[in-house]
């Protein structure tokens, strides 16, 4: 059996005869950008520093000659002919590395619905080139010669091949930006969009299992983290348990209810905070997890919502044996308020 070693980290994967170098990378954790899957997009691309492979059918506009001849090749259609190929990709501890985020790229609103009574979900497309993203980054609008202060949004999808993007935005008391999307912003308008940031990515190698709590829109992120580890076929126990304050304000029971059908290791619990409710959890999720886990010492944990959320529910793992370097978190209303330069949240 062949293998890919990745630099500079000096990480081995195991590479079958049958799997093209992309499914190699992907079965061991390494969730390399692809789109397309076929050799037409480039999005796989990287640079590879030794060994022999059988490229197979690409398009010159994916990987041109000059790319080829500076060693560079698409892993989504890459076969082993040596023993060994050695790639460069990710940093020293294999952890991708950010894509460099961008200023103004041009979106149109395509659709819009309603989750909850205070909160929408957007859907914008792309006029250009689209923003290159990891599970669980953000991006800010708005429109500052209009007043209308720059805002933070967790990305709710994983990556798509189109570059689509979905926000779920939810107003803000005395929101200015919140406002603007849910009452000026109509379909067909174009906007500025900026980013991707943030390190809310965690250890996309990490061969444990997952507990994802969020609470609000802090569902956002952690939905983009669980489509984008599910597509790629991650075999470990993904857990997910979503905080709301009462039934009204729940959202995404459609989405997550088809990856508990079609996903055998995917669940997800709804707990409410100011009601009962038949079929939910009744209480705070700080305090509803020691009934539930007895040791987290093995799970890779992502938190976000509110930072009173964020802070309580990472005493409690840690309460239950979760590793710092295991716990990933999102405060993601403190961080909107950073993000708008010093501006109320909005």
């Amino acid at each position: 059996m062949a293998r890919i070693t990745i630099e500079p980290s000096g990480k081995t994967v195991e590479w079958k005869e049958s799997d093209t170098a992309l499914m190699a990378l992907e079965k061991a954790g390494y969730a390399l950008p692809n789109n397309c899957r076929a050799g037409a997009c480039g999005e796989c691309k990287v640079k590879v520093l030794s060994g022999q492979y059988d490229q197979g059918m690409v398009l010159d506009m994916a990987l041109s000659a000059e790319e080829r001849r500076h060693g560079y090749g698409l892993m989504c259609m890459a076969k082993a002919i040596s023993e060994e190929m050695v790639i460069e990709w990710g940093d020293a501890d294999a952890r991708p590395k950010l894509f460099p985020p961008r200023e103004g790229a041009l979106y149109v609103l395509i659709d819009r619905r309603e989750l909850t009574p205070r909160t929408i979900e957007v859907r914008l497309r792309p006029v250009g080139k689209p923003i290159r993203y990891w599970p669980g980054q953000y991006v800010t609008l708005g429109d500052e010669r209009a007043g209308i202060p720059r805002r933070a949004y967790s990305i709710a999808n994983a990556p798509r091949h189109d570059g689509e993007i979905t926000l779920q935005i939810a107003r803000a008391d005395d929101g200015v930006t919140s406002a603007w999307m849910h009452d000026t912003v109509q379909l067909g308008d174009s906007l500025k969009v900026n980013g991707a940031y943030g390190t809310f990515i965690g250890d996309l190698a990490a061969d444990t299992p997952v507990l994802c709590l969020a609470a609000g829109t802090g569902l956002a992120p952690i939905l983009d983290l669980a489509e984008a580890a599910l597509q790629r076929g991650y075999r470990k126990r993904v857990d997910l348990i979503f905080s709301a304050r009462t039934w009204a304000d729940v959202y995404g029971q459609g989405i997550m209810g088809w990856w508990r059908t079609k996903h055998r290791n995917f669940d997800y619990k709804i707990t409410l905070t100011r009601e009962q409710r038949e079929g939910c959890l009744q209480g705070r999720v700080n305090t509803l997890l020691p009934g539930m886990y007895s040791d987290l010492s093995a799970h890779s944990v992502f938190i976000a919502g509110s930072p009173e959320f964020v802070d309580s529910c990472v005493a409690s793992v840690k309460s239950l044996g979760a590793r710092d370097e295991f716990i990933h978190k999102e405060g993601f209303f403190a961080v909107q308020n950073v993000r708008a330069q010093g501006r109320p949240s909005s």
